[in-house]
């Protein structure tokens, strides 16, 4: 049972985090913007490159660099949504969606510029697990990641049901045109909308060089899941969107769980889990566990 809990369902919960962080602002995107950002997971990689040079230059730890790392990629964001975005925001999505492809390639072929292309790491060597109850054993880093997200949870849920900018948003992903005749300001909305994305986005591809390593393809690499976790969740929920994380989070770790000696998927193949979720979810209900917005 313990083996169970600190192999494989610890870890997923850890995994399904990240995802959740990283789904939040795909499905924040895709509610106010109606479309389906591509770049997302590169603003990730954009995120942990940033805390990664604040690692080596002030030789910080990658937690005290996140605030800075979360305001430059969110300073990132809003640039291409200034850049790339805004212009096509009267076109058809379908234009916007492949800008967002160009965008993600004009992000990583910037981060393999300025960083290189090998794998990094914010701390080396090995940590020791902290134990609990003489056999339950978790990393401190995983600790940080649950515990952050559980708190940006808590704080999520608050702001966007009783601030007066949550309750903005709200309106804008429910009717825009007529979020704007009630006198909305939907381009604040909008921005407000890129900076927390960005700033969550960070935040997931930080701990996921916390956990692992920093590359180029880090966040290209979690895309997938975060779809699969909005389109889990609802899209334009984002409550529904941690849920969906931490649930695909958790089935990815547990199918390679050995039941009678037998696991159910090998490891390497776990990756596929969060395809299988996506595609069974849009055939039999489209809208999520928490009833978003379908897909047009």
């Amino acid at each position: 049972m313990m083996e169970f809990i600190n192999f494989y369902l610890i870890p997923g919960i850890t995994l399904g985090s990240i995802y959740a962080l990283g789904a939040v602002g795909v499905s924040m995107i895709f509610g106010i913007l109606r479309f389906a950002h591509f770049a997302h997971g590169d603003l990730m990689t954009t995120g942990a490159y940033i805390a990664l040079m604040l690692v080596w230059v002030l030789g910080v730890s990658p937690l005290v660099a996140m605030p800075i790392a979360m305001a430059g990629t969110a300073i990132v964001a809003l640039l291409l949504d200034r850049l790339f975005y805004r212009p096509l925001r009267e076109l058809p999505t379908i234009y916007t969606v492949i800008a967002s492809f160009g965008v993600a390639l004009i992000l990583r072929s910037l981060i393999q510029v300025l960083w290189g292309t090998e794998a990094h790491v914010y701390s080396p060597g090995f940590q020791k697990p902290l134990i609990f109850f003489d056999s339950l054993r978790i990393a401190s880093r995983h600790i940080q990641i649950i515990s952050t997200t559980l708190a940006i949870a808590v704080a999520l849920h608050f702001f966007l049901k009783h601030s007066r900018l949550g309750r903005s948003m709200r309106a804008v992903s429910d009717d825009p045109e007529l979020a704007r005749i009630a006198g909305i300001r939907t381009e604040r909305v909008i921005a407000f909308t890129w900076i927390t994305g960005a700033c969550l986005a960070a935040m997931a591809g930080i701990f996921v060089g916390l956990d692992t390593d920093v590359h180029t393809n880090l966040g290209w690499n979690m895309l997938l899941p975060m779809f699969a976790a909005a389109l889990l969740g609802g899209i334009g929920k984002p409550m529904g969107a941690i849920a969906g994380g931490l649930i695909i989070g958790i089935a990815e770790e547990l199918v390679s769980y050995p039941v009678l000696g037998v696991s159910l998927l090998s490891p390497s193949y776990k990756s596929a889990v969060a395809f299988i979720i996506m595609l069974v979810l849009l055939i039999f209900r489209p809208q999520g566990l928490f009833k978003g917005r379908l897909l047009q």
